[in-house]
Order: structure tokens, then C-alpha cells, then sequence
């Protein structure tokens, strides 16, 4: 599809990469009320024994965070309501309402074992990894 926008915009070379990059910097929406969602910003990195993962949160309530971890995704959804209304802005760089998440997990961890903690706005998940091997025996089967 961006390939026949691209062809379109040829004649107004200046119109497509500012339709493009509008594109790109719009929020995305959560597909199932719609509405505009924020996406976390996380580190990820890992020790010895597991993977830990690093968000902040500031302003959000703990009770206002969910995490679901399937197979390799990690997918951490919340809310932060903000705390004054206002109208007019004369900046408005902090994300207000739905925000999410979902993170490929780079090794198999073991789901079961996983704690997480929130303090100071920061949440923190620490995912044991399994201790799975990777090698596949194979039998040589001569005829």
C-alpha cells in the first residue's frame, strides 16, 4: 500500500514525505475501543539467570496496571488520568490515558516463577529463564 501512496504522491514529492512522517508519529489505537494508546517505553536486558524488564509509569496507579505474559510476549497495558484538566496547552509532551506494551521475549522464561514490583512510578518484572538446551540429537540411520 505504500508503494501505490508513494506512486500518487510523485507529482508533490513534498506532500508524501509529510503525509508519511504524520503517519509515523500518530499514536497508535487500541483496536478494540479505538481510541488513541500510548506505547510504554521499556528497557529490556538480561542477567545470568533472567530477563528483567524496566518501565516508567509516574502517575500511574498500581491497580491501573495489567500484565500478560504468553509464550514469548509480554504485554503490560495501564492508565494514567491526568491530574489537572485543562484545555488549552501550551506543550504537551506526557501521555495521558491507555498506554501498552508488548515485548518478544528474547529466551523461553519460566512464567510461572516471574515477579514484578512498582515503586517511585518504575515498574519492574523479573522473568526467570528456563534452562532449556538447544541441541537436537539426531540418529544416523544407515541403508
Amino acid at each position: 500500500m505504500r508503494e501505490e501512496l508513494e506512486k500518487a504522491f510523485l507529482s508533490e514529492p513534498d506532500e508524501a514525505v509529510a503525509f508519511f512522517s504524520a503517519l509515523e508519529r500518530s499514536p497508535p489505537r487500541d483496536w478494540v475501543s479505538g481510541q488513541e494508546e500510548g506505547q510504554l517505553a521499556v528497557d529490556v536486558m538480561e542477567t545470568e539467570e533472567e530477563i528483567v524488564v524496566v518501565a516508567t509509569m509516574a502517575g500511574t496507579k498500581p491497580e491501573d496496571i495489567a500484565l500478560h505474559l504468553h509464550n514469548d510476549f509480554l504485554t503490560i497495558r495501564g492508565k494514567r488520568l491526568p491530574i489537572v484538566e485543562a484545555t488549552n496547552y501550551f506543550t504537551k509532551e506526557c501521555l495521558w490515558g491507555n498506554f501498552s506494551r508488548t515485548i518478544v521475549l528474547p529466551v523461553d522464561v519460566k512464567g510461572d516463577l516471574a515477579r514484578s514490583e512498582y515503586k517511585h512510578g518504575v515498574l519492574t518484572i523479573h522473568l526467570p529463564k528456563s534452562k532449556r538446551t538447544s541441541s537436537i540429537p539426531i540418529v544416523v540411520v544407515e541403508e
